[in-house]
């Protein structure tokens, strides 16, 4: 059976939608740098970037795609990267970093060590030594 158009004059209501996939993300709103250190110590991998940020909804949907639920904590415009990323404790900057001032949000961390931004995350990625990274931090059970 082939259903009717709705033309768009017609007056009539569209018919109701599913909603978004985006209005299923669960985001965490973090107003201070130490509210991150919290959720980086205590989640196997958290996402900081900026509130409305493309690049944040990139990283989550290739992490979702690898079967992980990151932890999104969104800062606002004005906030400072730097002082976010020092406010970490030492343990989480990578240590191929020469300092975290040069981290650019979005940053990625797993089982509470800094990644790094999208394009070293899909790097690690392409490389294949994601998977093995995710499981070591318990973000993985496969």
């Amino acid at each position: 059976m082939m259903q009717q158009a709705i033309p768009y004059s017609s007056g009539k209501a569209w018919p109701s939608l599913s909603r978004a996939p985006e209005a299923w993300e669960l985001k965490k709103i973090i107003g201070g740098a130490g509210e991150i250190r919290v959720a980086v110590e205590e989640n196997p991998v958290v996402v900081v970037g900026r509130s409305g940020c493309f690049m944040v909804h990139v990283v989550r949907r290739l992490l979702l795609g690898q079967g992980v639920n990151p932890v999104v904590c969104e800062v606002g415009e004005d906030a400072d990267e730097a002082a976010i990323m020092a406010s970490l404790p030492p343990e989480a900057h990578d240590e191929r970093r020469t300092s975290a001032a040069t981290v650019t949000l979005p940053a990625v961390f797993v089982g509470g060590r800094l990644v790094g931004g999208l394009d070293r995350l899909m790097a690690v990625h392409i490389s294949g030594e994601l998977v093995p990274i995710l499981k070591r931090a318990g973000a993985l059970w496969l």
